[in-house]
């Protein structure tokens, strides 16, 4: 949970307690009593393909500067999950596409992240870097740089799909990443 030290509606101090009726510490605010709740943020990415092949942006930002990834980002206030989808991608890659469905759903508990997946289809090869990515490419199963994607639950999401294309069914997978164990 992030610390907090003052109220977003009146500057006043927040001290962290449960409040009544809840059973979670929660930053309040001692001068006004406003409730300051903290949630896990959505983030949106988009399986893009393109006659078998998978969009894919190399990281121009931290985290994980340089490495692989699907093109998607956090959701912002007042749009829908698709809307988020087709958005990151636009930024990320340049890429119109048509979201198909919901593929993956990948809890992250520890860093208070869900990420969403969706499947998507390109309406064309029109594809560029975004401000947020040093490169794009459509990669074959084959030739996925395995060792250089940026992210765990994005190579989880990658298998999944290969897998489920393989088999000619689509299925929405759900899972939980836990802190990896140090060896």
């Amino acid at each position: 949970m992030l610390k907090m030290k003052f109220c977003s509606e009146c500057g006043g101090v927040v001290e962290l307690m449960i409040p009544p009726d809840d059973n979670l510490p929660r930053h309040v605010c001692l001068i006004c009593g406003t409730i300051h709740y903290q949630n896990p943020k959505l983030v949106v990415c988009c399986i893009a393909e393109w006659k078998g092949d998978i969009l894919l942006c190399r990281r121009a930002i931290e985290p994980r500067l340089g490495k692989w990834t699907l093109p998607g980002g956090f959701m912002e206030n007042g749009e829908s999950t698709v809307q988020a989808a087709l958005r990151e991608t636009l930024e990320e890659a340049c890429a119109r596409v048509e979201i198909d469905g919901l593929f993956s759903l990948i809890n992250i508990p520890h860093i208070d992240q869900v990420h969403l997946f969706y499947r998507a289809r390109l309406l064309d090869t029109h594809f560029a870097p975004g401000v947020e990515s040093l490169e794009t490419a459509l990669f074959s199963e084959a030739d996925i740089p395995w060792n250089q994607i940026a992210f765990r639950s994005v190579t989880q999401c990658i298998k999944a799909y290969f897998t489920d294309r393989r088999n000619n069914v689509f299925t929405v997978h759900e899972e939980e990443l836990t802190i990896p164990s140090v060896v």
